[in-house]
């Protein structure tokens, strides 16, 4: 494989894992869970909640990209929940901070970035056909 189609390649799996990363955090966007005591464990029996998860993407040496999938830092706030089985005195829940609207930006840059990889990679193919079917 060409030099440019590995950069290509390895551009189209880091726009599909980042589609993964914001996939799973809209889909447990509402997974609640107890909140931490003061001494950061969780109550006997209760669920955790659901912690963001993200994408960090760096330039690999000689070309094309890699993605590491780490748990967000902002990680859970307090949210009102009195229904909830596990919530507090106060009636308070662990919620994931996801931002929706960032997610959906955040799946638009996947479908384009994995688009133009797609289309660097034909034209890399193309270029290379080209080539190969030169008289000489």
């Amino acid at each position: 494989m060409s030099p440019t189609a590995t950069i290509a390649v390895s551009g189209m799996n880091a726009a599909s894992r980042r589609l993964e990363v914001s996939a799973s955090n809209v889909a447990n966007a509402r997974s609640t869970g107890a909140l931490p005591n003061a001494d950061g464990t969780l109550p006997a029996g209760a669920p955790k909640a659901y912690v963001p998860l993200e994408l960090v993407q760096s330039d690999v040496a000689g070309g094309g990209t890699q993605t590491t999938i780490t748990r967000s830092s902002s990680g859970t706030s307090a949210s009102y929940d009195p229904s909830a089985p596990f919530a507090n005195k106060d009636g308070l829940v662990a919620a994931p901070n996801v931002d929706l609207a960032q997610e959906m930006i955040s799946q638009l840059v996947a479908k384009y970035s994995f688009a133009a990889n797609a289309r660097v990679l034909k034209v890399s193919d193309e270029m290379s056909r080209t080539v190969i079917d030169m008289k000489v």
